[in-house]
């Protein structure tokens, strides 16, 4: 009796045991044919891109030619060519070090002085009471129209430009960490607070992660309105950087080194945008996985 109740428990484990051991090599067999799939995809996202950015300069090339007028509009040809002897003096490289050092010092001390007073502003209604006019004051004056006034201030040096790009960040910055705030919803915070969660247990587990992608999305636009500041801050008051480079190439009418800092500037910020892009989905993917 006791043998013939034994022989059903046992085959049933020897069953078990053989299915988790085939189920292992069936999963992995599972996930390595998926990845050439999400590769493929990949690729084919980079040949559309590639695709398009292709088809742009033929369009350039054709509208060039169609112009015919070198001084007006060059060629890619033309602009490369320009661009390979700058390269060659290294007059490129410094103005790219330049204004890059000023984009990234000014974005990252806007950053840090805005991602904490949205905060505050968001969890706190007195402080958002008290400082919010001035928020909404002073982001409608454009960086640009405080260029004077930053040369008047702090000369024509570094702090001048690092200055207009930190207040050109710092504006998009609060208001999109604020919105990110007050969307929660409450259902959220009456679940935290059942549970007997503390004021800095709800800011730690549920406020800070529902804001982060709105910081982040602030950050990626605030980025943009910084290349858009270091250039006309440059125009007015550099000796180095790509608006300087735009400025002192239209007093002698050198039309394709006008383009090539264009087109420079449009690299940087593709490369900017995708570095931060990657830097989000390495450091905070679970909080904003599809930025």
């Amino acid at each position: 009796m006791s043998t013939t109740r034994r022989e059903p428990l046992e085959t049933s484990e020897r069953l078990g045991a053989r299915s988790r051991v085939t189920a292992g090599p069936s999963v992995r067999r599972r996930r390595w044919a998926a990845r050439p799939g999400a590769l493929a995809t990949r690729l084919r996202a980079l040949a559309i891109s590639a695709a398009a950015f292709l088809l742009l300069v033929v369009a350039w090339h054709v509208g060039a030619r169609a112009i015919n007028i070198r001084v007006l509009f060059p060629t890619p040809a033309d602009v490369w060519r320009e661009a390979l002897a700058l390269m060659a003096s290294g007059e490129l490289q410094a103005d790219v070090g330049a204004s890059m050092g000023r984009i990234l010092s000014g974005f990252a001390l806007g950053t840090l002085l805005a991602v904490p007073v949205g905060l505050l502003m968001g969890n706190l209604r007195p402080v958002r009471a008290f400082l919010e006019s001035y928020i909404e004051f002073f982001r409608y004056i454009p960086a640009l129209s405080l260029v004077t006034l930053a040369m008047i201030w702090f000369g024509i040096g570094e702090a001048s430009k690092v200055f207009l790009i930190m207040y050109s960040t710092v504006f998009i910055v609060t208001v999109n960490t604020i919105a990110g705030i007050v969307s929660i919803p409450a259902v959220k915070l009456r679940a935290a607070r059942s549970l007997g969660a503390s004021p800095l247990q709800m800011f730690v587990w549920v406020t800070l992660p529902a804001s982060v992608p709105f910081i982040l999305t602030g950050m990626r636009i605030a980025m943009g309105a910084a290349f858009t500041t270091i250039v006309a801050a440059e125009m007015v008051a550099a000796q180095s950087g790509l608006g300087f480079l735009i400025f002192s190439s239209r007093l002698y009418m050198q039309t394709d080194a006008i383009f090539v800092a264009i087109v420079t500037l449009g690299i940087l910020g593709f490369l900017t945008d995708r570095a931060m892009r990657w830097l989000i989905a390495t450091c905070a993917g679970r909080y904003a996985p599809h930025l």
